[in-house]
């Protein structure tokens, strides 16, 4: 019988969020995914299994981008530690912040980097130790648009921002048949779907057009949709799934789950570079630490305009704490936080969601930090 620890600073933050909980739960080898129970604490029981692995059960959530690469992260965890539970609930980027601040998840994903408030409350839940944050998922986002009979297009910059803006709102304007010129265009109306809720891939795609696009998207990058009057939809599956029920529809998503809809090759400099990991790995390879965050806080500022790269990237953040209540929790974070960050861990994730694994100099950097999860 194994016991649930009670842990001070990570218990559930209300029957609303843990009754929310898509439970991805690592079960015994063979079973079904079993969902969280809205009375467990976020955290983990006594330690060590019999067969030397990791047991207990942590609960995390955050970015619905990270889903695919996630399963595969539990399914590898769960080789090496047969009796840990992972829950994870992705309940999109600002939930996973809002969680992991309050203490409602021991380990959160997110798809932008904790601005000033959010890192605040996360020190405060963290203790001594303080916040672990780090580039667990990489992935370029997908200009993505349901058009019969079209499986890719070119568009500059300038055209994508006019796009979502509203500015051009017909599939045959002269500005994307001018870099179109083989493409048979409709004069179907465009329908753009954005996120409804608060997303991290929302806010890379804002800073992106904000980046490139600064006189036309003037719009701080908050998360949060600035245009209004459009379709909108939950989560990355509800984009994709309302672009796919529409004809003209365009949205924008993590690339791994576009599925069968057609995708936009983006404008840089004089080439238009479809989406690609590869692509996407290289703008974070030659893009910049941030400066003047902790010893163990690993942002990157992203540069939007290196050639023959693709500039519509999805940096996605794992957040963990360097102090947790009890050995047991710290030892299954620590374990799990690794496996995510390790070679193995990357690719699984790169092989089940097309993501961009991180380059080994990353790697090496962010490790430091995860050894150093403790109970304290």
């Amino acid at each position: 019988m194994e016991r649930l620890v009670n842990l001070s600073r990570f218990t559930r933050a209300g029957s609303a969020v843990a009754v929310g909980v898509l439970a991805l739960s690592l079960a015994a080898c063979g079973s079904d995914p079993a969902p969280a129970d809205a009375g467990e604490t976020a955290g983990t029981d006594s330690g060590e299994s019999m067969e030397g692995g990791l047991t207990g059960e942590l609960s995390g959530g955050g970015a619905s981008s990270q889903e695919a690469a996630m399963n595969a992260w539990r399914a590898g965890f769960q080789q090496a530690n047969p009796d840990a539970t992972v829950n994870y609930d992705p309940v999109g980027s600002g939930g996973g912040r809002t969680g992991f601040g309050d203490g409602s998840f021991v380990f959160a994903g997110s798809d932008a980097a904790l601005d000033e408030e959010e890192m605040a409350a996360a020190e405060a839940q963290c203790g001594e130790g303080g916040v672990i944050q780090f580039p667990g998922y990489v992935s370029p986002v997908a200009i993505a648009f349901n058009l019969e009979g079209v499986e890719t297009l070119n568009m500059s910059p300038e055209t994508i921002a006019n796009v979502f803006l509203g500015e051009i709102s017909t599939w045959n304007d002269e500005a994307i048949a001018a870099d179109n010129p083989d493409a048979e265009l409709p004069d179907t109306p465009i329908t753009v779907v954005h996120r409804s809720d608060e997303s991290g891939t929302t806010e890379n795609f804002e800073e992106y057009l904000y980046t490139v696009a600064p006189d036309l998207w003037t719009a701080e990058p908050s998360g949060v949709w600035p245009v209004d009057g459009q379709e909108s939809a939950q989560g990355t599956s509800g984009v994709v799934g309302a672009a796919q029920a529409g004809e003209g529809t365009i949205t924008y998503a993590d690339a791994s789950q576009v599925a069968d809809l057609g995708t936009v090759a983006v404008g840089v400099g004089d080439e238009f570079v479809p989406y690609s990991a590869e692509a996407a790995a290289e703008v974070v390879a030659q893009s910049p630490r941030t400066e003047g965050t902790g010893e163990y806080v690993y942002t990157i500022e992203l540069e939007r305009d290196i050639p023959g790269t693709y500039p519509v990237v999805l940096v996605s953040y794992t957040l963990a704490c360097g102090t947790y209540a009890d050995e047991a929790t710290a030892e299954l974070v620590k374990g799990f936080v690794s496996y995510v960050a390790s070679e193995e861990g990357q690719q699984a994730a790169a092989d089940a969601a097309g993501s961009a694994p991180l380059s080994a100099s990353i790697r090496d950097a962010v490790q430091p930090g995860i050894d150093a999860i403790a109970a304290g």
